[in-house]
């Protein structure tokens, strides 16, 4: 499995508050919680963002409140794949839960930038810079969480078996 695209590229700390904010949690629709996906940090997020991109962040991606809409709204949106130096566990685990990929490597989001064309393979961790060239060593997906991740959530993958 694969995840390529275009970077969106945030600092430390994104909370789920900024990821999708309290005003809009009266819906539980995907389709419009993604309408309003990070908009309290970056206003044009929703009008730029294409199926596919990649979100690039520093450090405790997803602090803040343990509501699953917020990795909901991330996936809605397009995003393919969050790659952040650490992730606030309960997103981590939420983001799993509903099939969105996200891989912690503290070098890629550093050295990774807005704009840039990133591909992640998650067989072998590896993250490539397709802009710079680099290449970067992330935590591979084991074969269960990519199993989950195709069946676009932990509670899909249950109800297949």
């Amino acid at each position: 499995m694969k995840a390529e695209g275009r970077v969106f590229k945030y600092g430390d700390n994104v909370d789920t508050d900024v990821i999708i904010p309290a005003r809009y949690l009266n819906s539980s629709d995907p389709a419009e919680l993604a309408t309003h996906c990070m908009e309290d940090i970056d206003k044009d997020f929703v009008k730029n963002v294409n199926k596919g991109d990649i979100i690039v962040a520093n450090k405790n991606f997803g602090c803040g409140s343990s509501r699953e809409h917020a990795p909901i709204a991330i996936k809605a949106a397009g995003v393919s794949c969050v790659i952040a130096e650490t992730f606030a566990r309960i997103f981590y685990r939420n983001s799993i839960n509903i099939g969105l990929p996200i891989i912690e490597c503290p070098e890629a989001a550093k050295a990774i930038n807005a704009g840039d064309a990133v591909e992640v393979d998650f067989d072998s961790g590896v993250i490539t810079n397709k802009t710079t060239g680099e290449s970067f060593q992330g935590q591979a997906f084991p074969e269960f969480m990519q199993k989950i991740i195709k069946a676009e959530g932990l509670v899909n993958y249950i109800n297949q078996k």
